[in-house]
């Protein structure tokens, strides 16, 4: 079979490979629409998580089951489905200790193009299908369907994370897909006043159209001046770093008050070290929560999220600024995530 792949950090290109064999657990699925992620530029072109060699990327993508193994119940050839970029080991202790996302290990819970071949190819393994699997209603169209593997569930937990309560006041670093799904998610748990970080013109529209009541340019000045103005020198309950250099982190904590929590759900692909103020952060004693997380996967959550597509809580489709048709067009819609032109958000690759 075909596929697209990270040959070494810093070239990609197309390879022939295998076609995947399923386990008596597991499904072969055959892509219907895919998107390229930022992810996959941090993990070809920064070596974000070490050297691979003609590793498939991609790790969102909605498909056609094609083929199941002999234990799997609730999934049959034809079937459309939503396949999470998280794809854990269901029958692991991380599971039963409340970490499915790392499951057999850190960040184990994310395969696609991490631990093994990803979507972008004519067809792909998906481990433990009755698990991970969850059934696409036919009223959703492909182009909002992609968008829930990754970008939905990223934004929405950095929302969890952060904990975010009726009448919050909240600051998003970062306003990518995944920051515009935390301005969506903050907005439908109940924040009062979102502040929104970015600052080209189609991710602003875009935050606003999602639920930003304020829009900081990072370009203007310090970040951390214009929120505190914002604020009357008072702060945020809770951040969500969404995509941001390490110095998101340090920001971060100078802007929360003492109480309120950092939300990372940023993927930090260079540096050693992410820099924490040791006085911002009250020298250890200020009740300024940090936490990071992967995004939750599997078939409850992808259900869920499916929902509130499919009754209309939220659009995720309006970030499908570009819409290529043909599974050849991947490579050209991965360079444009790395090139980030103005008027983009997110491209889909249409295959059927």
């Amino acid at each position: 079979m075909k596929g697209f792949a990270m040959l070494k950090i810093g070239h990609i290109g197309w390879i022939e490979k295998e076609k995947p064999k399923a386990g008596p657990y597991d499904a072969i699925v055959r892509p219907l629409a895919v998107a390229p992620c930022t992810s996959d530029i941090h993990t070809v072109f920064e070596g974000a998580i070490g050297e691979r060699h003609n590793m498939i990327l991609g790790h969102e993508a909605v498909g056609e089951v094609v083929e199941v193994g002999s234990e799997v119940r609730d999934f049959k050839p034809g079937d459309r489905v939503v396949v999470p970029a998280i794809t854990p080991d269901w029958r692991t202790l991380d599971v039963q200790r409340g970490f499915h996302q790392h499951s057999g290990g850190m960040l184990n819970g994310w395969k696609f193009s991490n631990i093994k071949d990803g979507v972008f190819a004519e067809y792909f393994h998906v481990n433990d299908a009755d698990m991970n699997l969850a059934h696409l209603p036919e009223e959703i169209p492909l182009e909002k369907a992609v968008m829930i593997p990754d970008m939905m569930t990223t934004g929405f937990h950095g929302v969890e994370l952060a904990e975010i309560g009726l009448g919050d006041t909240v600051a998003v670093i970062g306003i990518g897909p995944v920051g515009l799904m935390a301005v969506a998610g903050a907005r439908l748990r109940g924040a009062a006043r979102i502040i929104a970080v970015g600052s080209r013109p189609a991710l602003v529209e875009a935050a606003k159209y999602y639920g930003a009541t304020d829009i900081v340019n990072y370009k203007h000045g310090d970040i951390v001046e214009q929120i505190m103005k914002l604020t009357g020198n008072k702060g945020v309950d809770a951040v969500i770093i969404a995509g941001a250099k390490t110095e998101a982190l340090s920001q971060a904590v100078k802007m929360v008050k003492p109480g309120g929590t950092v939300a990372n759900v940023n993927y930090f692909g260079e540096g050693e070290i992410l820099p924490v103020g040791r006085l911002d952060w009250g020298c250890g004693m200020a009740h300024k929560f940090i936490k990071g997380g992967l995004c939750p996967g599997g078939r409850l959550r992808m259900e869920k999220l499916i929902d509130l597509v499919r009754y209309n809580r939220i659009d995720p489709g309006k970030m499908a600024t570009h819409i290529f048709r043909g599974f050849d067009n991947i490579e050209k819609a991965l360079l444009m995530m790395k090139e980030k032109q103005s008027d983009l958000i997110k491209p889909v690759v249409i295959v059927e």
